[in-house]
């Protein structure tokens, strides 16, 4: 109560909003600072926010912007999601589809539809199960061929298992009664303020303006050219850019919501439907890739102080590892999941691991289900977790073992 007092008392000018303790996304970047500071972390900081700007958000950055430009001329609701309506099985089909694209939204209107009673039980399980939510923009940009493989699979699962489940129940499943819904799709509009909205409209022109160079030196970067070299700058000039770069999407991202919950810290941020396509990519770009730094930060701090090679204690852990991409999975909010996707793709959790994740979960899709069918949404997790299992384990004593 008497730093509460003390909060109060600071001059009007200080008293701003951003800075009280709901901002806690402020933690991130202000830590950030500090490990760069620090004259004993500043080295594995600056080249792990490097790799992290160079190799993963700019990779991310130009395929969400390419995804929500074409998104942008497809209207989900009256070509694709009438399709399903025609038959059980073409149900199924279309909602493992929707469901394996990128993000959360082909899933929550899969959700939506099946309480408002337009598709069966089965189109529910078999959306949850193929869809990555966010984890798979991070995937798909940082491994195309293996992002490709794991979607495509997920797909086969996903319509495999709505098949299984319409086989065993019947469409209204769990479903719950009509006259219970009217409250709960009356959705209040979030408020925004002034300072938040400044901060959204700052991420979409900060990567307006990055997107093309960042993806051209990710390019080179990739193709193992040497970027100071090539462009005559003194060494570790590119790896400060990157680091300084990622800081200021991290204080914008920091700035645009209030942490208030569990979802609001797992869930991505709600967007405008009339959001320029650039916008809405940068605003998925940063909310990534804040995961992103916490896996990488923590994978590197943890090297670096413990000398210890979390691959090869993960690699320890053998049998084990698909069961924890599995129980990871089964948390709802598209944080979680990219936090696995990042280890499997700085090779501390295996395929197995990051298969089972896949499957098993249901991204920002399992929040609106639980709202609205709470016990649907329960029961249709744990089917999904069936098919994730023996996925993950098949591949575990397969390939791995």
């Amino acid at each position: 109560m008497d730093s509460l007092r003390a909060f109060q008392m600071l001059p009007s000018w200080l008293s701003v909003s951003q800075f009280r303790p709901a901002y806690k996304r402020l933690i991130l970047p202000i830590t950030l600072i500090v490990l760069i500071a620090s004259d004993v972390t500043r080295e594995v900081t600056v080249t792990t926010l490097s790799d992290a700007f160079w190799a993963v958000s700019s990779y991310v950055a130009f395929t969400l912007a390419i995804y929500h430009y074409i998104s942008g001329f497809i209207n989900k609701e009256s070509r694709i999601v009438n399709l399903y309506r025609t038959s059980r099985d073409h149900q199924v089909f279309f909602a493992a589809l929707l469901g394996a694209l990128p993000g959360c939204g082909g899933a929550i209107i899969v959700t939506t539809q099946f309480v408002s009673g337009r598709v069966g039980f089965g189109a529910i399980v078999a959306v949850l199960t193929s869809t990555m939510g966010d984890a798979a923009f991070l995937l798909l940009a940082s491994k195309p061929d293996i992002g490709l493989a794991v979607v495509a699979l997920g797909v086969f699962v996903g319509a495999l298992s709505g098949w299984v489940v319409n086989a065993i129940h019947a469409d209204d499943f769990l479903r719950p009664k009509v006259s219970n819904l009217a409250k709960r799709f009356q959705c209040q509009p979030e408020s925004v303020n002034g300072m938040e909205r400044k901060a959204i409209n700052l991420q979409g022109a900060f990567w307006k303006w990055l997107l093309i160079p960042a993806a051209f030196i990710a390019a080179l970067g990739s193709f193992q050219v040497d970027v100071n070299q090539l462009f005559h700058l003194p060494e570790m000039s590119i790896e400060w850019l990157g680091a300084i770069l990622i800081i200021i999407s991290m204080l914008l991202w920091s700035l645009t919501k209030e942490i208030k919950d569990y979802e609001s810290t797992v869930a991505e941020d709600k967007k405008q439907v009339s959001s320029h396509p650039l916008q809405k990519a940068a605003q998925d770009t940063n909310f990534v890739t804040a995961w992103v730094i916490l896996a990488f930060m923590a994978f590197e701090l943890i090297t670096f102080f413990g000398h210890i090679d979390l691959a090869a204690t993960f690699s320890g852990w053998g049998v084990w590892m698909p069961l924890m991409g599995l129980a990871v999975g089964l948390l709802p909010g598209c944080g979680p999941q990219i936090l696995v996707t990042s280890l499997y793709i700085s090779g501390a959790a295996p395929l197995s691991a990051q298969l089972a994740n896949a499957i098993s979960n249901d991204g920002d899709a399992l929040f609106p289900a639980i709202a609205l069918a709470p016990k649907a949404a329960l029961v249709a997790t744990i089917y999904s977790a069936v098919p994730a299992f023996i996925v993950g384990y098949g591949y575990y004593f397969l390939f791995e073992l």
